[in-house]
């Protein structure tokens, strides 16, 4: 059985739904990463319509700081129910945000999260469902911001690829097996 999985794709993609069909069991610990903004309508009806899709048997930790995931990932046996999280862009995002690297602080921090999470994926011992966007398939960010972001995501997609079983990019709705269970990596 696969137990690690990451699913890519580009916003309004259907990686989330689609990784959410990748576990088909009745209790699934969804790990939602977005930070909520309340002044933010848009962003927040965006959070309900993933919150709507999602069975009410599922259970939700909503927005872990981004040592608190690793903990979380860290701390499973193979016998605890599986685990998705949704998604790595926005978890990063968080951290970005946390260590002050907008403004050009805690690259070390974010580097040493980063390098916590994959180890964390690693040894997960449960179903392990990761999603994150895809970057870097366009035009260079116009901005340092920018640049950062599609920078450390890449490199923390590829890292977590080299450590995931299976790994899928979602095009259009239609799911593109990048590394099937049991390939090599």
């Amino acid at each position: 059985m696969t137990r690690r999985t990451l699913v890519l794709g580009g916003a309004r993609s259907g990686k989330s739904a689609h990784a959410e069909g990748l576990v088909a069991d009745d209790v699934v610990t969804y790990v939602a990463t977005a930070r909520r903004y309340p002044d933010d309508a848009d962003w927040e009806q965006r959070i309900a319509r993933h919150v709507a899709r999602r069975p009410t048997s599922w259970h939700t930790v909503e927005a872990p700081a981004p040592d608190d995931l690793t903990a979380l990932l860290t701390a499973t046996a193979e016998s605890d129910p599986p685990i998705l999280v949704d998604d790595l862009a926005t978890w990063l995002a968080g951290a970005l945000d946390d260590a002050g690297a907008w403004e050009g602080r805690g690259a070390d921090q974010v580097e040493r999260q980063c390098g916590a999470l994959v180890d964390a994926v690693a040894q997960t011992r449960a179903r392990l469902v990761l999603v994150s966007a895809e970057v870097g398939l366009g035009v260079v960010p116009g901005t340092r911001s920018g640049r950062l972001f599609r920078d450390h995501l890449g490199s923390l997609n590829a890292r977590l690829a080299e450590v995931c079983d299976e790994v899928l990019l979602v095009v259009a709705g239609i799911p593109l097996r990048l590394r099937e269970a049991g390939g090599s990596r």
